[in-house]
């Protein structure tokens, strides 16, 4: 009978975890380990498992488990020697073999990586990273030719051809066949120029090469569709002063960690956070300060939430680096989600302090403070870095956007909480609707209508087509009983541009039942319900609905899944009561007897 595993007090804490470990049993920290596993804390569970290993030491399945979670941990060393005992018992394990290739292309051993990469299973991920390891490892060996071939025997999926082309050309330059180089960024620039790397890369190598006006149209081409990338902005520069800009990859190990991370960004992308975050861990084992994998792997516990760890990797970006900035403001913002925010605050404060004109650090803050429900400071905050943009100062010219732009916490009036874009100052022009709108709420929550009224109905001139600015102006005419057509239109609106968000649905829905258009009512909620099953507020309102067209035990049903789903602590009691007592009768909102006069009611 397995015994009971050692209970966490504190996952995060290494050293409880570590003692924890030392004291359980076999199967005590095996269940241990699967527990922080499921939860995305590879620190513990590989703690445990090493532990359980040490009981078990010839179970291959516990031996794996402890070598993954080990690598994903980011311990590359003890990876490495557990990866050797994998291989003694599975040679062809492909991840162990990965990683030994990897070791021994930072021990500049390239025969041993090759032979590593060779003997590992055959599959379309594990063909896309043995082919570009392969030659990165034979330009180790100082073969670039050998190198070139081995990237072009790569077949597979169309996005595959991008990544050829691109170490391709990565590897042609470093071999010293310019004419090769050229051919193939232009190839690779085709295929994804929208790829931050390829352009980067592609520019250096342009500009290297005397064409200064190639290099800078690969750059504006990516600037296109992601403006004001922080790498981007600090190339450009160089490259239009006639500065010598660092090269994106300078030797093979470089080149490995280059393939490691782009292939670990796109599974991240794609879903595979686990094998994600192993392919970064590698690449950051072969070039530990490579600023696009950390912030990469930052960002994916971000998503994970895992926000210590996150604040751990953003702070391991170089201070030189061009991301350093952002990975404090990001800091900043995990900082409050984990319930920090004085820390928080004052991180971002002191990023202001040094910068007076940094815009991103300001409306962080903002976000902040709205999200804390301090909209009076917020709005105030937000003004500062209104202020920056109407009336830029010249150093404040093209400043690099955040990481993760506009990020925030729902700031909708009651019909619902609209999820909110997340955190940066935009820039200019059509871009600016993202602050004003935020500036809106604020000061819609904050009770100062007019002021609201007036940066919603700015956002909305810059963006008419936004559905979270004509969802929330909408809302708030008819919550308030004044342009209830227009309102209307801009929920409808709304809706037609995301008919699958359940929280603009739910506006919908909220305010036919506070214009006491019941039957509407109750078919919008039921749709945003099915959208969003999960969210007390709108089964809470769709309880309501129900309740007034006299379906009572809907009503009290859906009231009680909404009990159920942990409703913010102000409505607990207000739920309980209407299961006790029902709704009281109809009395009609503003918005209700504004709809009865304008109709001759």
């Amino acid at each position: 009978m397995l015994g009971a595993g050692p209970a966490l007090a504190n996952p995060n804490d290494a050293a409880d975890v570590d003692a924890l470990a030392s004291r359980g049993s076999l199967a005590g920290n095996y269940l241990a380990g699967r527990a922080a596993g499921a939860t995305r804390d590879a620190g513990a569970a590989a703690t445990f498992f090493r532990a359980a290993l040490k009981d078990d030491p010839r179970n291959p399945e516990l031996l794996e488990r402890t070598f993954l979670l080990t690598l994903a941990d980011g311990d590359g060393d003890a990876a490495m020697r557990l990866a050797e005992r994998v291989v003694a018992t599975d040679s062809s394990n492909r991840i162990a073999r990965l990683a030994l290739a990897a070791r021994a292309i930072r021990a500049r051993n390239f025969g041993a990586a090759r032979m590593h990469l060779s003997r590992g299973a055959k599959g379309p991920l594990a063909d896309l990273t043995t082919q570009l390891l392969t030659g990165w490892a034979w330009l180790g060996s100082d073969q670039p030719a050998k190198g070139i071939d081995a990237v072009d025997k790569l077949r597979g999926a169309d996005f595959f051809g991008t990544f050829r082309d691109y170490h391709a050309a990565l590897i042609a330059d470093l071999g010293g066949r310019k004419e090769e180089a050229a051919k193939r960024f232009t190839a690779a620039l085709s295929g994804d120029g929208s790829a931050l790397r390829i352009a980067q890369s592609a520019a250096i190598f342009r500009a290297r090469s005397g064409d200064k006006a190639g290099a800078l149209k690969a750059l504006a081409d990516f600037e296109k569709a992601s403006p004001r990338h922080p790498l981007i902005r600090e190339t450009r520069e160089a490259i239009e002063q006639g500065k010598e800009a660092r090269r994106v990859v300078r030797n093979a190990a470089d080149g490995a960690a280059e393939v490691l991370y782009g292939i670990g960004g796109a599974l991240g992308r794609q879903g595979g956070e686990d094998l994600s975050i192993v392919y970064l861990q590698l690449a950051l084992y072969l070039e530990p300060e490579h600023p696009m994998a950390l912030v990469t792997l930052a960002d994916l516990y971000d998503q994970l939430n895992q926000y210590a760890s996150a604040i751990s990797v953003y702070g391991r970006v170089p201070a030189t680096s061009a991301l350093k900035r952002n990975a404090e403001i990001q800091s900043a913002m995990d900082l409050d989600r984990l319930d920090k925010t004085d820390e928080a605050k004052a991180k971002l404060k002191a990023l202001i302090d040094a910068d007076p004109t940094d815009q991103e650090a300001i409306v962080a803050l903002g976000n902040i403070e709205r999200g804390r429900e301090q909209f009076r400071e917020a709005a105030e905050t937000y003004s500062r870095a209104i202020a920056l943009i109407e009336t830029p100062p010249a150093s404040a010219a093209g400043k690099p956007e955040t990481l993760n732009a506009l990020a925030s916490g729902p700031a909708q009036p009651s019909a619902a909480a609209a999820g909110q874009p997340a955190g940066a100052a935009p820039p200019a022009d059509k871009s600016n609707w993202s602050l004003y709108y935020v500036r809106g709420i604020a000061y819609e929550r904050s009770k100062q209508w007019a002021k609201a009224e007036s940066d919603l109905r700015k956002a909305l001139d810059l963006a008419p087509d936004q559905a979270l600015v004509l969802n929330y102006l909408g809302y708030s005419w008819i919550d308030q009983g004044v342009n209830l057509d227009e309102g209307m239109k801009l929920i409808k609106k709304a809706v037609e541009l995301k008919p699958d968000d359940g929280y603009i649905v739910d506006s919908l829905g909220w305010a036919y039942y506070r214009l006491g258009k019941y039957e509407d009512a109750v078919r919008e909620l039921e749709r945003a319900v099915e959208l969003r099953p999960q969210d007390p507020v709108m089964n809470d309102h769709l309880g309501d609905a129900y309740w007034r067209v006299g379906r009572r035990l809907e009503a009290r049903f859906q009231w009680s899944h909404a009990k159920d789903l942990n409703p913010e602590a102000a409505e607990l009691p207000k739920i309980e009561a209407k299961l006790k007592d029902g709704l009281e009768p109809d009395k009609k909102t503003d918005a209700a007897e504004a709809q009865d006069k304008r109709e001759g009611g």
